[in-house]
C-alpha cells in the first residue's frame, strides 16, 4: 500500500495518505495537522475523492490521546505479533460525559503503520497536554474504593496517554498540605486528587498557599493573592462531589481523566476565608447556619453510611431549626449601579469601597464562588454564578417557618427555574463579613445570647467550607479572588447526572 508524505504543506493540508480497512470496507484515509478523515472506496469511486459526504468521517486530533500499532498476539504473548494496523484512542462526547472510543484502521504493512504512528505521535506530542502528574488519593473516599477506582479506571488511561505519575496515598487530614508545602513540584505539569470535596479543597488550598510562599507573600494577607502555578485535576470519589460536578457537569471519573489527558484547562475563582487578620483557608464555597449545623451533626455520626448520615443530619437539623442573629456586611458587584436605599455603610480601608450592611436574623447564609452543581442540585446551590465571573453568590435565608424552609430546600432538587421566595435573597458580591451576635465578646449583646448560641461548640459556630467542618469563634471575612487556580475541565451550565433528592424531605 502506497503512502504519500508531504512535509512542506501549510497547516491543515494532507501530510499522509493511505488505504486502510475499517471493518471489511477499504477507505481512503487522510492525515492533516489537525485531523484524520476517511472515505469508503467503492467500485465507481476508487479514490474516494468524489464520493458522497455521508460516507466520510473525521476525528480531530484534539480528541485523540494515543495511537498504537495493532497486533495479533497469542495468549500470554507480551511483545511482537503480526501487524494488523493502527488503533486511535479518542475521546467522544455525549452531553457533559466523555468516553474512550477506539477507531481501528487495518493494514498489514509494517512500514506504512510505522510511518503513520510516528507522524501521529509527533502531532500529538506538541499539543499542550500534561506529561508528568503528581497524584493524591484519599483511600477513605467512595466507601474506601477510591484506590480501586484509580487503579482500574484512571491509571490505564494515563498509561495509554504516556503520562507518568507519582502517587501519594494520604494518611490523615493535613497530609496533602504537608507534602505540597515541602516537595519539589517543578517536574510536574499538574496535580491530581482522587477523593471528595474535602480532599479537593485541601489540595486547592495547598496549591494556592504554596504559590504565596514561593512569591514571598504574607500567607495571612488575603488581598490580591498570586495564582497557583500548577493546574488541578479532580477525579470524583466522594459522597456529593460538588466541585467536580461544577467543573465537569457529571460525577464520572472517566470524564475527569479525559479532561486531564487532553489538557482542557479553565481558570476558576476561589475565596479566601480569614478571621482576626489570619488566613483560615482558600476555598470555593461556605455555608453558615443550617448548612454548618447539619454538617456538624453529620460529623458526630460518622459511624453511619454517608448517605444515611447526610439524610439523618438534614432531618435532625430541620426538626430543630432555629435562626441566628448576625451582623452581615458585603461588597456588592456593580455597586455604582445598584438601586435601592442602603441600610448602612462602612469604609473598607484596604480597597476604599463601601460595605453594605444588613444585620438581621437568618436561618442560612451561603457564599459560593462556583455554581455548586450536584445530583441533588442539578441547577446548583448557586445557579446565578459561574466559575470565572470574579464574584460569589451570597444567598441569605431569613427567618421563616419550618414548612417554608423545607419548600426552599426542595427547590434545589428541581432541574427547572422556579419563582423566588420572599424570605430568600440572592446577591452577587466580591466580599462578605459575617459576625454572629452570639459570639463571645460581641459588642452590643448580652450574656444570654452568648450562652445559648454555641451548642455546637462552646463559644464558636460551625461553618461548612467545601464540605469540611470549621468551628469559628470570631468574625469571618470572605473575599473572592478572580481566576486564582486552574482546573482541568470545562464550564458547564447544568449537571448531567440523574436528579437525586433527600429522602428525609
Amino acid at each position: 500500500m502506497k503512502t504519500e508524505k508531504r512535509e512542506h504543506e501549510e497547516p491543515g493540508s494532507v501530510l499522509l495518505r493511505g488505504i486502510f480497512k475499517l471493518g471489511k470496507i477499504s477507505h481512503d484515509v487522510l492525515l492533516t495537522s489537525t485531523s484524520v478523515s476517511w472515505t469508503p472506496i467503492t467500485p465507481d469511486n476508487p479514490t474516494g475523492e468524489q464520493g458522497s459526504e455521508r460516507g466520510s468521517h473525521r476525528v480531530w486530533l484534539r480528541d485523540v490521546f494515543a495511537v498504537k500499532v495493532k497486533r495479533r498476539r497469542a495468549a500470554g504473548q507480551q511483545t511482537g505479533g503480526a501487524v494488523l494496523g493502527l488503533c486511535l484512542f479518542c475521546s467522544h462526547r455525549t452531553g457533559n460525559t466523555l468516553q474512550e472510543v477506539r477507531t481501528h484502521l487495518l493494514n498489514t504493512s509494517l512500514s506504512l503503520c510505522h510511518t503513520w504512528v510516528t507522524q501521529l505521535t509527533q502531532l500529538l506530542t506538541v499539543l499542550p497536554r500534561p506529561k508528568q502528574l503528581k497524584v493524591f488519593i484519599n483511600p477513605g473516599s467512595h466507601k474506601k474504593q477510591s484506590v480501586l477506582i484509580y487503579r482500574e479506571h484512571i491509571a490505564p488511561l494515563f498509561r495509554m496517554a504516556d503520562i507518568h505519575t507519582d502517587i501519594t496515598i494520604t494518611e490523615r487530614k493535613g497530609h496533602i498540605l504537608m507534602v505540597v508545602k515541602e516537595c519539589s513540584l517543578t517536574q510536574y505539569d499538574g496535580v491530581v486528587c482522587v477523593g471528595g470535596d474535602g480532599t479537593v479543597a485541601e489540595l486547592a488550598h495547598a496549591l494556592v498557599l504554596r504559590a504565596q510562599l514561593e512569591s514571598q507573600r504574607d500567607p495571612d494577607c488575603d488581598l490580591n493573592p498570586v495564582q497557583a502555578t500548577l493546574p488541578l485535576g479532580i477525579i470524583p470519589a466522594g459522597s456529593t462531589d460538588i466541585i467536580s460536578c461544577s467543573v465537569h457537569g457529571v460525577r464520572h471519573p472517566i470524564t475527569a481523566a479525559l479532561h486531564i489527558i487532553l489538557g482542557h484547562l479553565q481558570q476558576v475563582d476561589m475565596c479566601s476565608f480569614s478571621s482576626l487578620g489570619r488566613l483560615l483557608t482558600f476555598g470555593f464555597s461556605a455555608m453558615f447556619g443550617f448548612g454548618g449545623r447539619s454538617l456538624a451533626l453529620a460529623e458526630r455520626n460518622r459511624w453511619m453510611p454517608p448517605s444515611q448520615r447526610r439524610d439523618y443530619a438534614l432531618a435532625k437539623t430541620v426538626a430543630s431549626l432555629r435562626p441566628e442573629e448576625c451582623h452581615l456586611s458585603f461588597l456588592p458587584v456593580n455597586q455604582k449601579h445598584k438601586s435601592g436605599k442602603r441600610r448602612s455603610k462602612e469604609q473598607d480601608a484596604a480597597t476604599g469601597l463601601s460595605w453594605e450592611t444588613k444585620p438581621g436574623v437568618y436561618l442560612s447564609i451561603s457564599i459560593m464562588s462556583i455554581p455548586s452543581l450536584s445530583p441533588h442540585a442539578p441547577r446548583g446551590l448557586a445557579p446565578n454564578t459561574r466559575l470565572t465571573n470574579g464574584s460569589a453568590e451570597l444567598i441569605t435565608v431569613g427567618n421563616a417557618s419550618r414548612s417554608e424552609f423545607i419548600r426552599h430546600l426542595k427547590r434545589y432538587s428541581c432541574p427547572d427555574e422556579q419563582s423566588s421566595l420572599s424570605f430568600v435573597e440572592t446577591r452577587s458580591v466580591t466580599a462578605v463579613k459575617l459576625r454572629p451576635y452570639g459570639l463571645v465578646g460581641c459588642p452590643g449583646k448580652g450574656e444570654k445570647e452568648e450562652a445559648t448560641s454555641g451548642d455546637d461548640s462552646e463559644g464558636s459556630f460551625p461553618w461548612n467550607i467545601d464540605g469540611e467542618l470549621v468551628e469559628m469563634a470570631h468574625e469571618v471575612v470572605v473575599r473572592v479572588h478572580s481566576r486564582l487556580i486552574s482546573l482541568y475541565g470545562e464550564d458547564v451550565e447544568k449537571v448531567d447526572s440523574p436528579v437525586m433528592s433527600c429522602s428525609c424531605i
